[in-house]
Parts: C-alpha cells; sequence; structure tokens
C-alpha cells in the first residue's frame, strides 16, 4: 500500500535490515512455523533476508509490483516470490504450514480488507499451522512517519475477536501502547 518517501527510504534502509536481523530470530523461535511458510507483504524485504535463512522453505507474497521484482532479484533463488494480494492468495488450501507478516497490516486501508487477509491466512494454513505476526501502534512518531501514508493501525481490543472471526483459535495478543503489537493464533486441527 501507498508509502510516502521519508518511509520508503527507512523500510529500505541497511540500519532497518539490521534492527531487523537482531531481534527477528529470537522472536521467531517462539513459535513453530513448521516446514513451509509464506510471508505475507515483506515490502522491501528486511524480514524477508532473514526468514530465507530461519526456515526450511519460504514464499513470500507482495502486493506491489516494484517491490516484488526487488524481492525476486534478491531472494527468488531461496524462495518463492509471488506478486498479489494476501487479500485474494493464489494458494491452495492448506498449503502453508505457518504464515507471517511484520508490520504490514497497518498498510491495509481498511478494515474489511485485514479482516480478509486474516481469512486467507486461514485458508492457506494447515490444521494445526500458526499465523503470527507483529505491527506497529499509534503514537506521535509513527504518525510523522505517516503523512501521505496508508495508516490503518490494529486495535489491540478487537484483534482477538477478528482473528476467531476468521476461524482461529488459541488467539493471543500482546499490545505494547504506543510502540508495537504482536500476535499470534493457530488454525484448529
Amino acid at each position: 500500500m501507498p508509502m510516502n518517501l521519508m518511509h520508503r527510504k527507512l523500510c529500505s534502509s541497511e540500519k532497518w535490515a539490521s534492527m531487523v536481523a537482531g531481534v527477528l530470530p529470537d522472536w521467531l523461535a517462539r513459535f513453530s512455523l513448521g516446514d513451509d511458510v509464506l510471508e505475507i507483504g515483506p515490502g522491501f524485504g528486511a524480514t524477508t533476508r532473514v526468514l530465507v535463512d530461519a526456515l526450511p522453505r519460504l514464499t513470500a507474497i507482495e502486493i506491489d509490483p516494484a517491490s516484488t521484482r526487488l524481492l525476486e532479484e534478491k531472494y527468488g533463488d531461496r524462495a518463492d516470490i509471488v506478486e498479489g494480494s494476501g487479500a485474494e492468495m493464489p494458494f491452495d488450501d492448506g498449503r502453508f504450514s505457518g504464515v507471517v507478516c511484520f508490520n504490514m497490516l497497518h498498510h491495509v486501508p481498511t478494515d474489511a480488507l485485514q479482516d480478509r487477509i486474516f481469512g486467507e491466512a486461514f485458508r492457506v494454513l494447515r490444521p494445526g499451522g500458526t499465523y503470527c505476526g507483529v505491527d506497529s501502534q499509534l503514537s506521535f512518531g509513527f504518525r510523522l512517519l505517516h503523512i501521505g501514508d496508508t495508516m490503518n493501525v490494529l486495535d489491540a481490543g478487537t484483534l482477538p475477536e477478528r482473528l476467531a472471526a476468521a476461524g482461529f483459535e488459541q488467539v493471543r495478543v500482546e499490545c505494547e501502547p504506543k510502540k508495537r503489537l504482536e500476535f499470534s493464533a493457530v488454525k484448529p486441527s
């Protein structure tokens, strides 16, 4: 979804990628994602760079054509890169053992479209599979970074119900106000 120039520079920077590389491996270790994982909305690929080394098999779906080409150039020999929408994925039901998304849901313009992404994550997961992710929360600095961007921040209070409505169980949401929200949920076996 649309990002302003300052936001694009930050998310494509080596500084951002290094920060992600410093925290993502420990975060991933908390989850059993299995042998075939889907990343929804990797953008410039800071998370993808970590995931390709941490997971047995990775597929990434990215809606932005330019980002998709960039991901294909960087990681196409180690991951399947697909151009498409997380709200309408071209994958078979039950294909993936795990689904992840990082700091992208706030770029989805409406709650209804976010809910479609949750539904699609549920559909493409195998029974017993985990869907998990992290997203930012509203703060003054976050709002400044998103001037002119699409910004629809997840509500920690309603997210459990929304994930349950998509079919998930064992829903867990943790939130640090004005910082980040983390969630995980499991598709019933």
